[in-house]
């Protein structure tokens, strides 16, 4: 460290070049210390003895104290509240935009769309009632055995499920519900369940025919169904044009205990396509049907000149005719 000398005449003056440090008065920390002790002390003191006064000397500092907790607690409020709503608001925009790719997705991975002669072409609307009233019950009724329910009436008891009603409704036929699409497996759980005595039930057959091909989304089933599970169960399949089906050869084929699948047209059936069961002829001719979404069509009887008038235009896969028998095995 340099110093400067200076020379005055008998003193010798040394200048430091450091500069000059303000020293704190050691006694003030000890002063303020004493000062918050002594208070403390006598609020202690004044809370003992004088509590109005305690109270009212603390009344501003209680006041303050409250008014920051409130004012925290409603800012807090106000963040949580905030944040829920960005959360719920982010979470639908996600879920909105996963729906979006799910469904872009799903469109871009789907197969062609098939020719609508192949198609059920069902349409989702309810058809007309039936135009004329149940039969006898002599001719046909509903019964039940241990939880199945069967119509009576043909040359044997037939199977009955009712698409439209629990515990087959709601369920799935790939991505459409049984209720509303269904007509076919249910048609063929019916075939099957009566000509192999092993019940299958729609929700089964629906399964089975997703497997192999025979759903078409939103457009009910391929023509193929009928042919396919037939074969696949064990049963003979066999187109029958509809120019070839006069009374004659339908009674024989019914009261020889097969059955028969017709694809129905617009008319009293459906607005646009849906299977049923021919499943026995009248001693008048009349023909009576297993419908899998009407019960009430099923109790009742049908001209033969009617249903041919109102089968499918469609020629392919055998429809709109089928004749199924019982395995000969």
């Amino acid at each position: 460290m340099k110093r400067a000398i200076f020379k005055f005449p008998g003193v010798i003056v040394k200048k430091s070049d450091q500069p000059h440090k303000k020293k704190i008065p050691v006694l003030l920390p000890v002063l303020v210390l004493a000062v918050l002790c002594i208070g403390g002390m006598e609020l202690v003191m004044c809370s003992y003895f004088a509590p109005e006064l305690y109270a009212r000397i603390t009344a501003p500092v209680r006041t303050g104290i409250q008014y920051i907790s409130d004012t925290s607690q409603e800012i807090w409020d106000k963040l949580c509240d905030t944040a829920s709503t960005t959360a719920t608001n982010a979470s639908a925009r996600l879920q909105n935009t996963w729906d979006q790719l799910q469904a872009s997705w799903e469109e871009f991975t789907a197969p062609p769309e098939p020719e609508l002669e192949e198609l059920q072409l069902v349409d989702g609307q309810v058809a007309a009632p039936p135009p004329r009233p149940p039969a006898d019950l002599d001719v046909t009724v509903l019964t039940v055995h241990d939880g199945q329910e069967y119509l009576t009436g043909g040359t044997q008891e037939t199977v009955y499920f009712d698409q439209t009603a629990e515990p087959w409704a709601e369920e799935a036929y790939g991505s459409d519900k049984i209720g509303g699409y269904g007509c076919g497996p249910t048609a063929m759980a019916i075939v099957v369940s009566t000509l192999t005595q092993e019940v299958i039930d729609p929700i089964q057959m629906a399964q089975h025919c997703v497997d192999q091909g025979y759903w078409a989304r939103r457009h009910g089933s391929y023509h193929s169904i009928v042919s396919g599970v037939s074969e696949a169960f064990g049963l003979t399949c066999t187109p029958l044009p509809p120019e070839e089906a006069d009374l004659n050869t339908v009674a024989q084929l019914l009261s020889t205990g097969q059955l028969m699948v017709a694809l129905m047209g617009p008319g009293h059936f459906t607005n646009g396509g849906h299977f049923i069961v021919l499943r026995g002829i009248t001693l008048e001719g009349s023909i009576l049907v297993a419908d899998p979404a009407s019960k009430e069509r099923s109790l009742t009887t049908w001209d033969l000149e009617l249903l041919l008038e109102e089968l499918s235009a469609s020629r392919s896969s055998g429809a709109p005719l089928w004749v199924v028998s019982p395995s000969l095995s």
